[in-house]
């Protein structure tokens, strides 16, 4: 069990940790009015279960970790010199991280 705040009630509450595995981890494709392809993936990292608070359905309330991954394919008459500190172009993963 952790301590955290409830997303819900504001109080600290206990929480549990919560074992998952990723089943699919999908891109969304947006298409902007500009015509940049913007690509977007959520990974979630951590869930936790709060102890005695429920959903109006009666489902226990999660906390949900994640990270989200944006890659964006805009039209060469957008593009300019890269900022400095840009960080470096992304690849789409098809497999998850590369561990080394």
């Amino acid at each position: 069990m952790v301590k955290i705040v409830s997303p819900v009630t504001q109080r600290q509450v206990d929480a549990e940790q919560i074992d998952f595995e990723a089943k699919a981890e999908p891109w969304t494709t947006h298409e902007l009015a500009d015509g940049t392809i913007l690509r977007v993936r959520v990974i979630l990292t951590g869930v936790m279960r709060i102890e005695g608070e429920y959903d109006q359905s009666g489902n226990p309330i999660y906390v949900v970790s994640s990270q989200t991954v944006i890659q964006a394919n805009s039209p060469k008459k957008l593009r300019g010199t890269p900022t400095v500190g840009a960080m470096p172009p992304t690849r789409p993963s098809g497999s998850g991280p590369e561990i080394r």
